[in-house]
């Protein structure tokens, strides 16, 4: 039996915390693509569409084999500018999901009509100068927050900071990684590890003949309504798809037996969300994998979350699809926490599923 492949960690770190750091709220994902272009220069052939879909056709790719789509999403949650105060306060949208407590009192960064960023804090009244009642309310509405970027007018937020109505918001967290844990800390894990995957996969496998053909497809506003996988998924008309995303962990609330999805565990390969059941053929073929090559995954079934795979699997004439989830803790919030075993097993398992992949495992 063939050993597994053995990244190289210093890279992939250095990767994961370059896109990481990046800002890419949903419908502006532009410089997230550039980073995907950068890191793919010599993978194969690049193309973006009108959606910012990010497309790579790897240097083997010879559009005569089963199709496999490795899909991911560039966009992170974030916030829109709803309205601008008199006084100079920005009043917030949330792009994909946030609990409204988890927001107050946190940096972010504010992008300009120059394409810059501007650092605000997320304001709500002070304590000093709030009654009883309002000390003892709960918070409840986003409309409740605003963001302070230090400005005391509207013109002053237009006309000098460059700031108006539409624009985007993002977390300001920059990427850490704890060596003696192997803990990574940072902003848009879901699903920038995911996007990491895709590239490290088709970086191992850019040597290999293959029985398929592989596309990676990143995929954008995801976080949104699983929008630019609906344009992916016709556009790659892929016969089986990976989704690799960064899936909330549960290993911190959860009795032992109930963990669908933890930290050093390995991929969590999901056979339900609200989104999809998971073809259970594709799905036994990769615990199958999993299990033959001796890599450390685990199994959920979600009641709740959905990934691109929702929209993919009932695209076309139907295409088998799975989710490798990249465990996170704390997605949709600032800071996600993950570990790079978890990447790297995750990363192991598609390769292997690709090498092995074959007609008979599926139709």
């Amino acid at each position: 039996m063939r050993g597994v492949i053995i990244l190289n960690k210093e890279f992939m770190l250095k990767m994961i915390e370059d896109l990481s750091n990046t800002m890419g709220a949903p419908g502006f994902e532009d410089d997230v693509l550039f980073k995907l272009k950068r890191y793919s220069q010599d993978l194969g052939e690049t193309y973006e569409d009108t959606l910012n879909n990010f497309y790579l056709f790897p240097k083997n790719y010879a559009d005569d084999k089963i199709r496999i789509m490795l899909d991911g999403h560039s966009d992170e949650v974030g916030f829109m500018v709803h309205a601008i105060t008199p006084d100079g306060m920005l009043k917030i949208v949330p792009l994909g999901g946030w609990l409204v407590y988890n927001i107050p009192a946190h940096k972010v960064k504010v992008r300009t009509m120059d394409n810059d960023y501007v650092t605000g804090i997320v304001a709500t009244k002070p304590i000093h100068y709030m009654n009883e009642e309002e000390r003892n309310k709960p918070l409840k509405d986003i409309a409740e927050l605003s963001v302070d970027i230090g400005a005391s007018s509207k013109e002053e937020v237009i006309n000098e900071y460059k700031i108006n109505v539409g624009a985007p918001i993002l977390p300001d967290v920059k990427f850490e990684y704890w060596e003696n844990k192997d803990i990574m800390i940072g902003k848009a894990f879901d699903n920038r590890l995911g996007c990491a995957a895709v590239l490290a996969v088709i970086q191992e496998l850019e040597k290999e003949d293959l029985s398929v053909d592989i596309v990676g497809a990143i995929a954008s506003q995801e976080e949104v309504g699983l929008r630019g996988s609906m344009v992916t998924a016709r556009s790659v008309k892929p016969d089986i798809c990976l989704v690799f995303e960064g899936s909330p962990a549960d290993d911190t609330h959860s009795e032992e037996y109930m963990i669908q999805t933890g930290l050093f565990r390995g991929p969590s390969l999901r056979h339900l969300d609200k989104t999809m059941i998971t073809n259970p053929t594709l799905q036994r073929f990769a615990l199958d994998v999993a299990e033959k090559y001796n890599i450390q995954h685990q199994q959920g079934v979600r009641t709740g979350g959905g990934t691109n795979g929702g929209v993919i699997h009932t695209s076309n004439y139907g295409i088998p699809t799975i989710v490798l989830g990249i465990p996170v803790r704390y997605v949709h919030s600032h800071y996600g926490m993950a570990t790079y075993e978890d990447f790297e097993n995750t990363v192991k398992l598609g390769v292997e599923i690709i090498k092995e992949f074959s007609k008979e495992n599926i139709y």
